[in-house]
């Protein structure tokens, strides 16, 4: 007999139903959100035929936290369903809309009962690539937080310090340079800019890390800070420079945080046996591939082919047919963290490899928009990675991009 459980989770407690392959009610129970909940759950779960050997598949609506990870350690199959899913199927229940945490459990028991092939179970990913997904995310998150926290402190500084602005602009980072925070730290009203010296601007460059060209620089700040420039009231602008200040704070935070988890992000990416084949792409350096296998895994049979990578990614299109009606679309529904990493390898490739280049000016020349042709060149990339991937070989530029004939014809002439 089959037998299959669902779990409503919430932040203190979570329900559990287990139903047999009829859809009958075996047990049910609360479970505290600690170690004894998770006890009473592996015996509840024991009691119908749970064991080594024969897991008892779990159905619940997310993919993360304690309860998830401690399943996943079983060795049982967890299935993560998309709340909207479970929605839909709760009608199939109740016409009525009523709504429990016992009937939650119960819906999510008899999806795996009845639907069980339309789902995904979570893949069976490595400890290390699991770690690796945690790092690179989170930096990808200090990423977002650094450039709000800039885009903060740049339109407040513009409102009354744009001579600042102009001064740091030249700096490789900008404002997120560590000569222009250690700079506006030192001075963040342009009355105290102006009043630095060439002494104290050379102390700045110093903590700021600088070694070549510190006189020229000194000589070339010393000068921008001291254009004249339109000037707030001398109590509001002293007002709004412990504004910046404290707007900086936050800037510096993110800027090293995002720093320090890229660092770790590489660091454990290189011990990872895929390592070397993620970055053998052109245009995809050790944060980008960390950023690209913290979201594919290393389980290899999350993907059955190349096509389901690319759908996951959201390069490949979504054809919409009903009728005589046949729309082409781009693909909404998708991993947005691997289509931003997939912008920026695209991007990137396009110096680092010719053939890229003449993928995406081909697509380019056939009437494709810049979106739409750098989409293309990722779901060409995508395709080469799942089959680099699954025969443990690294990327070639001639079998990734082979000259059209008619170019090898010319060459050969």
């Amino acid at each position: 007999m089959k037998v299959f459980c669902g779990i409503d989770w919430a932040s203190d407690h979570h329900d559990v139903a287990v139903v047999d392959g009829d859809g009958k009610l075996l047990g049910r129970a609360r479970i505290g959100d600690d170690a004894a909940g998770l006890q009473q759950l592996l015996d509840l779960l024991a009691e119908h035929g749970d064991s080594p050997d024969s897991r008892i598949a779990v159905a619940i609506e997310t993919s993360r936290g304690l309860l998830v990870a401690c399943l996943r350690a079983t060795g049982r199959p967890v299935y993560a369903v998309n709340p909207m899913a479970a929605a839909r199927y709760r009608e199939r229940h109740s016409v009525s809309r009523k709504k429990s945490d016992h009937l939650d459990a119960m819906v999510l028991a008899n999806i795996l009962r009845t639907d069980a092939d339309a789902h995904r179970s979570l893949p069976d990913d490595s400890e290390l690539a699991q770690a690796i997904a945690v790092l690179a995310r989170a930096q990808q998150d200090a990423v977002w937080d650094r450039n709000q926290a800039g885009n903060k402190l740049r339109s407040h500084l513009r409102e009354f310090f744009p001579g600042y602005l102009a001064a740091v602009e030249t700096l490789k980072g900008g404002l997120a340079s560590t000569l222009a925070r250690t700079l506006l730290a030192a001075a963040p009203t342009p009355e105290q800019a102006a009043r630095l010296t060439r002494t104290q601007l050379k102390a700045v460059l110093k903590r700021a890390g600088r070694q070549r060209g510190i006189e020229a620089e000194v000589e070339r700040l010393h000068g921008a800070l001291r254009v004249p420039q339109m000037r707030q009231l001398p109590q509001v602008e002293k007002a709004m420079g412990r504004q910046a200040a404290a707007l900086l704070g936050k800037f510096e935070a993110a800027c090293t945080a995002a720093d320090e988890l890229a660092e770790a992000s590489v660091e454990l990416l290189e011990q990872h046996p895929d390592a070397a084949i993620i970055t053998s792409f052109p245009g995809l350096a050790a944060l980008g591939g960390a950023r690209v296998l913290a979201e594919i895994g290393d389980d290899r049979a999350r993907f059955a082919d190349a096509k389901a990578l690319k759908a996951y990614a959201g390069s490949a299109p979504v054809t919409r047919a009903s009728g005589k009606s046949r729309t082409v679309m781009v693909r909404r529904v998708k991993n947005q963290r691997l289509a931003a990493v997939g912008y920026v390898w695209a991007c990137a490739s396009l110096r680092a490899s010719p053939g890229a280049r003449a993928h995406y000016d081909r697509r380019r020349d056939a009437g494709d928009r810049h979106t739409s042709a750098q989409r293309n060149l990722y779901n060409r990339f995508l395709g080469c990675l799942h089959h680099c991937l699954t025969t443990s070989t690294t990327c070639d530029e001639r079998t990734a991009f082979p000259a059209p004939p008619r170019l090898e014809l010319a060459m050969a002439a």
